[in-house]
């Protein structure tokens, strides 16, 4: 999108979409990011909604820096994404971050796959150890074996929710989500800019 929120407004517009939930998660520091998307927001914050950033790989900036992106800058979620950390995300080092999002009862999307670091599993740990946090398995799962482990934890928890994004890969997969988990349990995600929003409508 060049940056540009025109281009942006253009790319939803197309396919109906009201108002696309936005995050950069190219700055392990998070305020580089959330800055920017603040500012890109901010041209039309009626069609954009914000959701912080932060990486356990800066431990010191997590908390401040999530206090400031959600009490300032008026983003209303976390997004994480493990790839870019040592770290799977039901370790300790993540911890912090869901402390802060269950005092606030904030919803937290993950990148999850079947890679070690993102596993759609851990959310069966994390979600009665923090029960005020919604949990969101982006792309539930992306492949069928994770797929499977995002649709136990939703059957069990009510606080668990699947995401659809780059599931058009798969024909058939948004109606199995569906059936599995509960239209109400399911969120719409087009990945754009990332990926063109209209196969995944």
């Amino acid at each position: 999108m060049d940056d540009d929120p025109v281009l942006m407004l253009h790319a939803m517009d197309k396919v109906g979409i009201d108002v696309s939930c936005l995050f950069a998660i190219f700055h392990p520091d998070g305020t580089t990011g959330n800055d920017l998307l603040a500012r890109f927001i901010a041209q039309y914050p009626d069609r954009f909604v914000g959701f912080a950033y932060v990486s356990p790989t800066m431990p010191e900036r997590m908390i401040p820096e999530l206090t400031r992106a959600i009490d300032v800058l008026n983003f209303l979620a976390i997004k994480l994404y493990p790839p870019y950390t040592p770290w799977p995300f039901n370790q300790e080092p993540w911890h912090p971050i869901y402390e802060f999002a269950n005092e606030r009862g904030l919803a937290i999307i993950f990148h999850t796959d079947h890679f070690l670091n993102n596993r759609p599993r851990y959310f069966e740990e994390l979600a009665p150890q923090f029960p005020e946090v919604k949990f969101v398995a982006g792309h539930s799962g992306n492949v069928p074996e994770a797929r499977a482990e995002a649709i136990a934890a939703v059957q069990k928890y009510p606080n668990v929710y699947l995401e659809t994004c780059s599931t058009f890969r798969t024909p058939g997969v948004i109606e199995h989500l569906v059936e599995a988990g509960g239209a109400d349990r399911v969120l719409f995600g087009s990945d754009i800019p990332l990926m063109d929003s209209r196969p995944q409508i």
